[in-house]
């Protein structure tokens, strides 16, 4: 049960540091602020999914709470609300589809 947790999230951590870094942020409060709001938001996440079950429809509106959720805090975090909405949406984007391609590629 703790790796259906903890793999997800590690992975989630690495991909959007990754996303952040290959858009020059480099404020670590920014930095940070992206692993404090992957914890808060992907841990709930997986909890449902292993819990309830998750098709595709569902594991889309998961991940539209999470880029509202996540895009409250960068924008809590940089005070520009552009910056905030674009930084969600392609770190979400770009986890949400390698993770799909990994379990794809490598579970099925």
């Amino acid at each position: 049960m703790i790796l259906k947790l903890v793999i997800p999230l590690l992975a989630t951590i690495v991909i959007e540091l990754g996303v952040l870094l290959f858009l020059r942020e480099r404020r670590r409060r920014v930095l940070w602020g992206s692993v404090g709001l992957n914890i808060l938001t992907n841990v709930p996440l997986n909890l449902y999914a292993v819990y309830v079950g998750a098709g595709l429809t569902m594991a889309g509106v998961g991940e539209m709470l999470v880029m509202l959720v996540e895009a409250l805090g960068y924008w809590w975090l940089m005070r520009d609300l552009h910056r905030a909405v674009a930084y969600s949406f392609l770190c979400n984007a770009i986890s949400f589809l390698l993770g799909e391609w990994f379990l794809l590629v490598f579970l099925l």
